[in-house]
């Protein structure tokens, strides 16, 4: 007799409500009138993502370690913290998807992708009053198959959650109104490393279920204790994590990266930027701190070495950029060996710091980043978003605020005091020390200090430099005034970067009572 699989409808709201909403944009996409369908569509985003937020708060309520599904899905604490994260940080990226919708011809996306480009419909496209409506539902499947991918207790779950986060990622990278060809061959280039990243994935997979006969993470915990340095299991291990590593643009997997960010729409790379990182890394906690914790030897050392090649890559190649989203792609690079401190500090001696700081430097990141791109956004010439560097020379003395809020979210990048950025590092490196990886530490803060020229040169251009004119043939930029959904994103995100620099006390304590509550 076949028994049904245990389903807590309690524990799988936040995912229901995600994914309920991503199917109903499919079927408004297909049924509903091209008139109503924008502000229908964005409706449809935002209740399914702030429904997910405020389920996933209600159960963190009092955290547990408990499973559901059978076992596939975790519902423990850093699953619920990283879900209300990626989906906080996912409604507000829906809220940019949503700037300009009253002037459609200056939204970040183009009306139709199927048109070739450079021909005569695609220039038409260019004052098109049609708005791109089918980016809601790609980016809320997005959304949710990365809750999934954070909560997956089992391999392959977390190689579905993968595809299902990763295919519309490269789809709605191809959108961009402006620089179309530019668009479309980031978007290819994703598709085919992101292809390669899955296979690695897969073969990983297959390698840990040769070595243990089971894919589900306690299994493979199990046998890792019981037989040890199995060759076939620590090879399968490696390939699993560099596909993981891939989605967090981890060097020397990182070379899709700045050419995806410069390419893709701004609202989504500051979606991906913010949130499939935090996916990645919550897919990398899970992974080696419930299958492989106990062995730490077998990751260990993989981990030491990718984190220094990460920040030295991120640091060093970000001073030669004179894009400002090519930029922010080296600095997440970068970010990306800060945040592997954190997993170093997974190890027995940290007493799961490492967790808590790395959970906590998630949360930091992603809100500075996406505050980040919400400002690049308003800074604008005939090309769309104005991204050189030159364009951005004595900003300050034409918009005041919007340097003063650019300058708070690069100081917080560069991990300033006072700003989230220097809390998240902070926690980070000081659960590392605790494990005994102060030299890793050492080469973070070298790089840090590195990295902090390149922010600091952006601040120097907005208020010690003349403003910029016709420059190599660029048009002087405007700064355009930010519609309703961009000024609640600059809000949230400015105010939560000082609050966490300031009073992070119960945040941090949030991360440490659920990462006490994992596995």
């Amino acid at each position: 007799m076949i028994e049904a699989p245990d389903l807590s409808l309690a524990a799988l709201a936040p995912l229901l409500f995600v994914f309920g909403a991503a199917c109903v944009g499919v079927l408004v996409e297909a049924f509903a009138p091209r008139d109503v369908r924008h502000p229908v569509q964005v409706a449809v985003a935002l209740v399914g993502t702030v429904g997910g937020l405020v389920t996933t708060l209600l159960l963190t309520r009092d955290f547990e370690r408990s499973t559901t599904a059978a076992g596939a899905l975790a519902v423990d604490g850093p699953a619920l913290f990283l879900q209300a994260t990626i989906v906080g940080l996912g409604a507000l990226a829906i809220l940019l998807f949503a700037e300009r919708a009253l002037d459609p011809a200056r939204s970040a996306f183009v009306t139709s992708a199927a048109v070739p480009v450079g021909s005569p419909r695609d220039r038409d496209q260019l004052t098109s009053e049609r708005v791109q409506t089918e980016v809601y539902p790609l980016a809320t499947f997005a959304i949710g198959g990365m809750m999934l991918f954070v909560a997956a207790n089992d391999l392959l779950i977390m190689f579905v959650a993968l595809e299902v986060l990763s295919l519309p990622l490269y789809l709605i990278s191809g959108l961009a109104r402006r620089r179309r060809l530019l668009s479309q061959e980031a978007a290819v280039k994703y598709f085919l490393l992101g292809a390669f990243a899955s296979a690695f994935f897969l073969y990983g997979l297959a390698l840990v279920y040769g070595a243990t006969g089971s894919v589900r993470l306690g299994a493979v915990r199990d046998a890792v204790s019981a037989e040890g340095s199995d060759v076939l299991l620590v090879l399968g291990l490696g390939l699993l994590i560099v596909g993981l590593l891939f989605k967090g643009s981890v060097a020397p997997f990182h070379t899709w990266t700045p050419d995806v960010y410069q390419g893709a729409p701004t609202p989504v790379t500051a979606f991906m930027a913010a949130c499939t990182k935090i996916a990645a890394y919550g897919a990398i906690l899970r992974l080696l701190y419930v299958a492989f914790g106990t062995e730490e030897w077998t990751w260990r050392p993989l981990i030491y070495g990718v984190a220094i090649v990460s920040m030295i890559v991120g640091a060093v190649l970000g001073l030669t950029q004179t894009d400002l989203k090519r930029m922010l792609a080296y600095s997440s690079i970068a970010h990306a060996g800060f945040l592997l401190t954190g997993v170093i500090g997974l190890g027995a001696g940290g007493e799961g710091s490492g967790l808590a700081a790395t959970m906590f430097y998630l949360l930091t990141y992603g809100l500075t980043t996406l505050g980040s791109f919400a400002v690049l956004m308003l800074v604008r010439d005939g090309d769309g978003e104005a991204t050189h560097l030159s364009q951005w020379a004595g900003l300050a003395s034409r918009s005041p605020l919007t340097a003063a809020v650019m300058s708070l979210f690069l100081l917080a990048l560069a991990g300033i005091p006072l700003t989230a950025g220097f809390t998240g590092k902070f926690a980070v490196f000081r659960a590392a020390i605790e494990t005994g990886a102060w030299p890793l530490v050492l080469v973070a803060l070298l790089a840090s200090a590195v990295a902090a020229f390149f922010y600091l040169r952006v601040i120097v251009l907005m208020y010690f430099s003349p403003p910029a004119g016709n420059v190599d043939g660029r048009q002087a930029p405007s700064v355009g005034v930010p519609g309703l959904p961009t000024t609640i994103v600059l809000a949230v995100t400015a105010t939560a970067t000082l609050a966490l620099g300031i009073v992070p006390g119960a945040v941090l304590k949030l991360a440490e009572q659920a990462a006490r509550f994992v596995g």
